[in-house]
């Protein structure tokens, strides 16, 4: 109770965040971390082969036909903890183009053993350093607790995430996203996943302004590098009509 008490007390401190339409990371979290000492590596990429075509400020990316992408180097300090950091955070424009985005550190703290439990819960923070692309402010931050079940062959998770632009409480952004997954077998899994941005805690958006997206996911994790594909669909005016996403996964060590 101590750990989890400091590690609220942590989030008090430090919540900030600012939504953003573009992103270089599209999954939600399961709980499940690198065990301790062991090095992980996951590669993030998404594409938007139908998207907006007007940035979300001036001098920003313009989402359509671009790919976002980052490494994320993740390693296990205990069983309830695993520190990451991603590094280089990229955009690829539709006119080739390539763009630095910045760098993230993040600190996870979970369940012990989350894979196997009925019911996990964890938190995650992480600090960004962004580009002027990619982002109108230098630092940003994000709070994504994460809450689920294993139901027999059924997963429900829910991570209700705030980003955070340290402009104060009511400022913070509620962007949730949501993952309903069946195993087929103990390698292979489908999965519905949604990612949400209503706006500010103080006043969300219209409904017109919200971005909602809706992903179709396959995971293969049969083999010494883990999978995950999807394809997503925009429901809203405010979100990109089409997204494609892939994140490969293996231990290092």
């Amino acid at each position: 109770m101590k750990i989890w008490s400091g590690v609220l007390v942590l989030a008090a401190g430090l919540w900030p965040l600012t939504a953003q339409a573009q992103t270089d990371e599209i999954q939600v979290y399961d709980g499940v971390i690198a065990k301790p000492g062991v090095f992980n590596l996951t590669l993030h990429n998404n594409y938007t082969p139908s998207g907006r075509k007007v940035p979300d400020f001036a001098g920003g990316l313009i989402p359509d036909h671009t790919l976002n992408g980052v490494p994320e180097w993740a390693y296990g300090v205990t069983d309830w903890f695993e520190a990451g950091l991603y590094a280089p955070l990229y955009s690829i424009e539709s006119n080739g183009d390539v763009k630095f985005n910045g760098v993230k550190l993040r600190a996870l703290f979970v369940s012990p053993d989350a894979a196997d439990r009925t019911f996990f819960y964890g938190i995650n923070f992480e600090f960004s350093y962004n580009s002027t692309d990619w982002d109108t402010r230098r630092f940003t931050s994000e709070i994504r607790p994460i809450v689920g079940w294993h139901l027999g062959k059924v997963d429900l998770i829910f991570n209700p995430i705030l980003d955070n632009s340290y402009e104060g409480f009511s400022r913070l952004d509620f962007a949730p996203s949501t993952r309903v997954a069946y195993h087929l077998s103990n390698s292979w899994a489908v999965a519905l996943e949604e990612y949400d941005d209503f706006g500010p805690l103080r006043h969300f958006y219209s409904s017109s302004q919200q971005s909602h997206q809706l992903f179709a996911v396959v995971d293969y994790g049969g083999g010494p590098v883990s999978v995950e594909a999807g394809i997503g669909f925009g429901m809203t005016p405010a979100s990109d009509n089409m997204v494609l996403k892939l994140i490969l996964s293996h231990d290092l060590n």
